[in-house]
């Protein structure tokens, strides 16, 4: 996936950069072989080359959720389609839709139609 220049123009903003590494140009192709990776649901091994190296891309991506990267890019995206009213925070997941399908452990699955005990 290409990202285009005003999306890799936010994202950019929260991608730290160390004394040591990453190379800046190097950002957004190991970006977008993270984005690769989620979209294909493929093993790292499998990823393109044109991302770089999977082993430095696999390891970006973690050093990145360690980081707290694409949680706080969540939020800043789901900040900035609130400022543009594309988004509305107003949903609250307090109590089940009726019938909500419940799950068993060993994956049996039924619908309830009241909260559990």
């Amino acid at each position: 996936m290409q990202l285009t220049a005003p999306q890799w123009e936010f994202i950019e903003l929260y991608l730290p950069i160390g004394e040591y590494g990453p190379y800046p140009e190097r950002l957004r192709q190991q970006f977008e072989g993270v984005i690769w990776r989620f979209n294909t649901g493929g093993q790292w091994r499998e990823m393109p080359t044109e991302f770089g190296a999977w082993s430095t891309v696999s390891n970006r991506s973690r050093q990145w959720r360690d980081a707290g990267v694409f949680e706080a890019l969540l939020k800043g995206l789901i900040a900035e389609a609130a400022k543009r009213g594309e988004v509305d925070l107003s949903w609250s997941a307090s109590t089940p839709p009726p019938r909500a399908l419940t799950t068993t452990p060993l994956g049996c699955t039924w619908a309830r139609t009241s909260s559990p005990p």
